[in-house]
């Protein structure tokens, strides 16, 4: 009877480990490892590369490629057998994320030897392609991740320098002048510089974790650095930094638009001018012209009635006339002379 028992009992067992629990299913947003005594199949010889790591981190992070079950199923496995399935639908966390203990925010130093508080969220899945990693290389790998983001993003927060601020100061005499009276209010504030370039920050945080696929299995999809606070007792000096920044850039853009729109008044009252000038010109040189072809072709007698004719209007309006008299030759003064010498004989 006992024996009877034990050997029911091996049966049920045996059904249960080989039967029910041999059968596994993979869901569409998963994809699943197949162990056999710890050991993960592989693809033969093929490793994960990456050209995103450099020489010594591709002999670090050397990860063999293993043999993907897709979504689908009902699969079979021995009972020797174990499977590990992994989501692969994309996912967000907040920056404060981390399993050893609670934060509201991320503290990071600025260039500007502030302390500043950081919050965020970014957007990861697990990288299929390198699968191996994300199982097996580190223990877990969403917190190695993190803790890699929030290092290059302190980096990056203690060394930013505004990119604009710096090629204004090389262009014309105008925009030079206004750049280094913006940077002259901005010198030594960094989180203004950080807060207006939030889109450059997080381009560059998605560009230096290219990498995290290969180092840890997971792949960043977006990272969205939404706010940065400074303490509560700068806060009040930065917003008066900002609105006297803003004023004078204000007071600045005005004097410029009433410069140019006054050298743009000149420069047409100045080709009114000119165009009156060449209008008035125009007929003179014309007339001349005329004048010149016909004492050319021998018309002198029509050029001497022209001014004749032109000389009478003039001398209608004119209320003095002066004639000038050409002075007596030498022959004529001696005549004069000598008929005044003998009219007291005559007499």
């Amino acid at each position: 009877m006992l024996l009877l028992a034990f050997l029911l009992g091996l049966c049920v067992y045996i059904a249960f480990k080989v039967v029910i629990r041999a059968l596994y299913i993979v869901k569409p947003n998963e994809r699943a490892v197949l162990t056999s005594f710890g050991r993960a199949v592989r693809l033969g010889d093929q490793w994960v590369v990456d050209a995103h790591l450099d020489e010594d981190e591709r002999e670090r992070y050397r990860f063999p490629q293993l043999r993907m079950i897709g979504p689908g199923g009902p699969y079979f496995k021995w009972p020797w057998q174990e499977v590990h399935k992994v989501e692969v639908d994309t996912k967000s966390i907040d920056l404060t994320w981390d399993p050893s203990k609670r934060q509201s925010t991320i503290e990071a130093v600025t260039k500007d030897n502030l302390t500043t508080g950081v919050n965020g969220q970014i957007r990861f899945r697990v990288a299929e392609g390198n699968l191996y990693a994300y199982c097996f290389g580190v223990d877990s790998p969403l917190e190695h991740v993190m803790g890699y983001f929030i290092a290059v993003l302190r980096e990056r927060i203690a060394n930013f320098v505004d990119p604009k601020g710096q090629t204004l100061v090389d262009t014309g005499d105008v925009e030079s002048e206004m750049a280094s009276a913006a940077v002259e209010l901005a010198e030594g504030v960094s989180i203004n510089d950080l807060r207006k370039n939030l889109p450059l920050l997080n381009d560059y945080m998605e560009t230096q974790c290219r990498s995290t696929g290969a180092r840890y299995g997971i792949e960043l999809d977006a990272a969205l650095i939404t706010q940065i606070d400074p303490p509560s007792e700068v806060d009040r000096a930065l917003s008066a930094i900002n609105s006297t920044r803003n004023q004078v850039a204000a007071d600045i853009s005005t004097a410029r638009a009433d410069a140019e729109q006054q050298i743009t008044m000149s420069k047409r009252a100045v080709d009114i001018a000119s165009n009156n000038a060449q209008a008035e010109v125009a007929p003179l040189r014309e007339l001349a012209t005329t004048l010149m072809g016909i004492k050319r072709t021998g018309g002198g007698a029509a050029l001497r009635a022209y001014l004749r004719n032109m000389r009478i209007p003039l001398l209608k309006r004119a209320r003095r006339i002066v004639q000038v008299v050409e002075p007596a030759s030498e022959d004529t003064a001696a005549l004069v002379t000598g008929s005044m010498n003998a009219e007291p004989h005559s007499r």
